[in-house]
């Protein structure tokens, strides 16, 4: 189907966003041309703001809008234990929890030699420098469960072996109000793996 030009750009831009198919890309951008025109004008400066004014903490990896972030420069939290994640979205689910109060390490990736990324293409080597810092006691490696978090957190742990630091892995399993019957074969074996005693 013919669309203008500047319509056919904004499905366009729509379809570049993961997961947006041509009828979803069409669909919001007929949404926005019946936005005010004000309201199109904040959320295209919200776009221009959040690519201009965040960037990655040179301490940790997790995204920031001053170096280093908030979670680095908080005296409160426990200098001695890092957990490290995939991805900055990891650090607001942990933030979320309320439970842990330490300092993260994002990789902003896994090892996926699929798609050719090794450790050198995220952010091990800034993990390495870190633990230089005889403060650090633990390392908790909180990558995805799937083959290439376990992948990297296999790497890492190895990695860390001859340093001496403790190294944990989160544990993986059940989900709360899950039933048995529905779990499949490997959720049940990390389940088990992970149990322990009350």
């Amino acid at each position: 189907m013919y669309y203008p030009e500047p319509i056919t750009k904004l499905i366009d831009s729509f379809m570049k966003l993961p997961g947006i198919g041509p009828k979803t890309a069409a669909r919001l951008a007929f949404f926005v041309l019946n936005m005010k025109e004000e309201d199109v004008l904040d959320f295209a400066k919200a776009l221009v703001n959040a690519k201009r004014d965040l960037g990655y903490c040179s301490v940790c990896g997790h995204i920031t809008d001053q170096d280093p972030c908030v979670i680095c420069k908080d005296e409160r939290r426990d200098r001695s234990i890092i957990c490290v994640v995939q991805d900055p979205k990891d650090v607001i689910a942990m933030e979320k929890m309320k439970e842990y109060n330490g300092l993260y390490h994002v990789l902003n990736g896994v090892i996926s030699p699929m798609e050719g990324i090794g450790p050198e293409d995220i952010n091990v080597p800034d993990l390495l420098k870190r633990l230089q810092d005889e403060t650090i006691k633990e390392v908790i490696l909180a990558t995805n469960p799937n083959i290439e978090g376990e992948a990297t957190a296999m790497y890492i742990s190895r990695l860390l072996k001859p340093s001496g630091i403790r190294t944990t892995r989160i544990a993986h399993g059940l989900p709360v109000g899950g039933d048995l019957e529905y779990a499949d074969e490997v959720t049940l074996s990390k389940a088990i793996e992970g149990r322990r005693e009350l």
